[in-house]
């Protein structure tokens, strides 16, 4: 229990590291589930609640001041308890999303209270030209953070699901309700605010034709990316062709002339 505590610690640190290396997008529920069912031995149920909590948590990114709840903690804790419980993904979701929300009061302490006073000090060596003292300070807030979350996710996996249950327990019952019917609309959520950033003329007839073939001819989701992906192939051989049929063709006196002219 105590080396599952570890490497969950570990795969929490490294996912984390965005905030010091760059977005690699390691954070994300569907790479961390993987790397939790490494861990306890179940790479399959790993996977599919991974994949389940990335429907929750696919709309979670920080706009502006807005920070989102914590997918790492919440993707890990939420994919390992289930697993040790031997339960479903509604238990993910549900353990998942509070744990999510809690660690986010932590990440905001550390973010409002630690960075700034690393950001003043990475002004200091910035104002006597000091860059490698700007990299360290960097590296520190943004590692800082990681460490954070590893001990977060190593404690609460080796205090044990009960421990964190009665944690959770003690939210009010209204409370509880409330998460348990936003884990059901939280996906829809998800994918509303993915598709309000892509949406636009140009592709709502496909969104909206994904949606015919998906409802009415019960094609499954790998069907309908095969699908897509001709269509893609398709639609770029087609506006390919036109743009070649409106280039034209320049003599060498720099008259523009069409290609059909050639016949």
């Amino acid at each position: 229990m105590i080396m599952q505590a570890v490497l969950l610690g570990i795969v929490a640190f490294i996912a984390q590291s965005e905030y010091a290396l760059g977005t690699s997008l390691l954070s994300r529920p569907i790479v961390t589930g993987l790397f939790t069912g490494i861990v306890l031995g179940d790479i399959k149920t790993g996977i599919i609640m991974g994949a389940t909590l990335e429907l929750a948590f696919i709309g979670s990114f920080s706009v502006g001041a807005s920070i989102p709840p914590d997918v790492v903690t919440g993707g890990i804790l939420g994919t390992a308890f289930a697993i040790t419980a031997g339960a479903g993904t509604e238990t993910a979701l549900l353990l998942g999303l509070p744990i999510a929300t809690l660690t986010l009061i932590f990440k905001n302490i550390y973010l409002g209270l630690l960075i700034p006073i690393m950001n003043h000090k990475a002004d200091d060596y910035a104002n006597v030209g000091n860059y490698k003292g700007v990299e360290r300070m960097h590296l520190i807030a943004g590692f800082g953070l990681s460490l954070m979350l590893a001990l977060v996710v190593a404690i609460s996996f080796s205090v044990g699901s009960n421990t964190i249950k009665g944690l959770l327990d003690m939210i009010p019952q209204f409370v509880q309700h409330g998460l348990s019917v936003a884990t059901g609309i939280i996906p829809a959520l998800g994918f509303a605010m993915l598709a309000r950033l892509l949406i636009n003329k140009t592709v709502a007839p496909y969104f909206f034709l994904g949606f015919i073939v998906a409802a009415y001819l019960n094609i499954p989701v790998t069907g309908i990316a095969v699908l897509g992906a001709i269509l893609a192939v398709i639609v770029v051989n087609i506006m390919n062709f036109r743009k070649g049929q409106n280039d034209g063709v320049q003599t060498t006196n720099g008259e523009v002339i069409d290609d059909d002219e050639d016949f």
